[in-house]
């Protein structure tokens, strides 16, 4: 009995602190990016993974590898483990469409989390601040810098399907212009509307490299005569991603 630690220690309550202030500084990041790993998903992954860290120090004092009382013992083997097991969680919020794969970012983000939980609860507060403060720096300047001085690259890329009802002798210009004006048409199709026969169905997937697709591209077709009505949505969102 006198090897057990008291119920309140000062020292590991400092540490889990620690551990919720900054998880919680990276997931309200992520929350307000709007991921689906957010800020309570950050929170418990590093408060979780300080945890298991102070478990792993201090809660098998009489274990030994060497099966002496006080012989040596491998602090590591609990702790370790985390490393490999945040993938569990990682790898699910990874999501793949064709060629495009969504949450790498959000990921990898889970696993400097844990590494951060783990950090305050070995006690290394310095290396948990600095490393949590890099990694916000990483989500915001960075993806600020991705987004508007790389606006060219594919990640920025937002694909979107359009859904228009046209007069019928407007259906062919329309066509025609769609193919003309977006190079990055992915799908195109033309059909009579089964409700009104004097209307035509177009329907088309794209992708677009705007900050605001779905406003640009409304913009862009409402000032089309012969166009009745239009439906605009992010491609991502439709298939639920």
């Amino acid at each position: 009995m006198e090897n057990l630690i008291p119920v309140f220690d000062l020292n590991i309550c400092i540490r889990l602190i620690a551990s919720v202030l900054l998880g919680f500084a990276i997931g309200l990041e992520r929350e307000m990016a709007n991921k689906y790993a957010g800020l309570r998903t950050n929170l418990l992954v590093c408060v979780g993974a300080c945890v298991f860290t102070i478990l792993s120090i201090y809660a098998f004092p009489m274990v030994s590898v060497t099966g002496d009382e006080y012989g040596t013992r491998d602090t590591a083997r609990v702790a370790a483990q985390i490393v490999t097991g945040i993938g569990f969680i990682g790898g699910g919020t990874v999501l793949r469409h064709g060629a495009t794969v969504f949450g790498l970012t959000t990921a990898a983000t889970l696993w400097a989390v844990a590494s951060i939980g783990m950090a305050c609860g070995a006690g290394m507060f310095g290396v948990a601040i600095a490393t949590t403060i890099l990694c916000i720096i990483v989500l915001v300047a960075i993806g600020f810098w991705e987004r508007h001085i790389l606006s060219s690259g594919i990640k920025n890329m937002t694909r979107i399907r359009i859904s228009l009802n046209c007069e019928n002798k407007k259906a062919d210009e329309i066509y025609d212009f769609l193919l003309k004006n977006y190079p990055k048409l992915k799908e195109i199709s033309k059909t009579k509307n089964t409700e009104d026969e004097l209307l035509t169905k177009v329907h088309a997937v794209v992708d677009i490299n705007s900050a605001n697709p779905i406003v640009e591209t409304n913009d862009v077709f409402k000032g089309i005569e012969g166009i009745k009505t239009i439906s605009i949505r992010e491609y991502n969102e439709i298939l639920g991603k």
